[in-house]
């Protein structure tokens, strides 16, 4: 797509809807797994959101330039968590329709078809912190009506649990290649909030393993501003990278 003269590419549209995941966060600790949210959370504090805390992913906490501001020791980093300081951006190798992800394995527990990274991190995180999810695939492979294995706590499994898992959890946004979900619906199932232009309506339904709310008039993904797009392309990724991720 063009904004006017300049041609926008689908990857830039999931830059930006990463980067408006964060926006109005405050000083939190951004944590994004994988290229475009990475690059989105940086483009987030580079414009919208200045307060929000960056790390290298392992010890530090990171400027604008990569350099390391500060010492994040584990035990610092745990105080954030617990306390929903931290807005994390994780993958999904299956969602379903209440936001239960799942990155351990595809097939029965007993005897998976493939076996995945494991739980890891996701019941904590999606208990204690907003979590978004990032996924590059829009597929009926990745959006099924039910996970095979639960490892990020979805609406209605945390509802199930009752009020000790519901303080914290909050699913903000799912983005894909197609477009930007949430759960803002009376009973938590997904809905659109907008597809990415040059996206049908009949390619998200054909994508998706269940009903989404939101189709009918959908809304389309921003354009992102001429200081963003100069931003993405000259500081953030010159190399263009997100290309590889999501192809034009």
């Amino acid at each position: 797509m063009t904004t006017g003269t300049v041609r926008v590419s689908r990857a830039e549209y999931c830059v930006i809807a990463c980067a408006e995941a964060w926006r109005d966060n405050g000083e939190v600790l951004a944590s994004p797994m994988g290229l475009i949210p990475s690059f989105g959370a940086r483009l987030a504090r580079r414009t919208f959101s200045p307060d929000l805390l960056l790390t290298d992913g392992e010890a530090m906490l990171v400027g604008l330039d990569g350099e390391p501001e500060g010492w994040l020791p584990y035990r610092n980093h745990l105080t954030l968590v617990t306390g929903g300081r931290r807005h994390i951006m994780m993958g999904a190798s299956q969602i379903d329709r209440f936001g239960n992800q799942n990155i351990s394995c595809i097939g029965d527990w007993a005897r998976p078809a493939r076996q995945l990274l494991g739980v890891r991190g996701a019941p904590v995180n999606t208990l204690n912190n907003p979590v978004s999810y990032w996924v590059p695939k829009h597929s009926t492979r990745v959006f099924v009506p039910k996970v095979d294995m639960i490892s990020g706590v979805g609406y209605d499994s945390a509802a199930a649990a009752g009020p000790s898992a519901t303080r914290y959890h909050r699913i903000p946004r799912v983005v894909s290649d197609l477009g930007v979900f949430d759960f803002a619906t009376p009973d938590h199932a997904m809905r659109v909030v907008s597809l990415h232009p040059g996206v049908s309506v009949d390619q998200v339904r054909e994508a998706t393993a269940f009903d989404l709310s939101g189709l009918d008039e959908p809304a389309y993904t921003r354009e992102p501003t001429p200081e963003e797009l100069r931003l993405v392309r000259e500081v953030i990724d010159p190399d263009g990278l997100r290309d590889r991720e999501v192809r034009p």
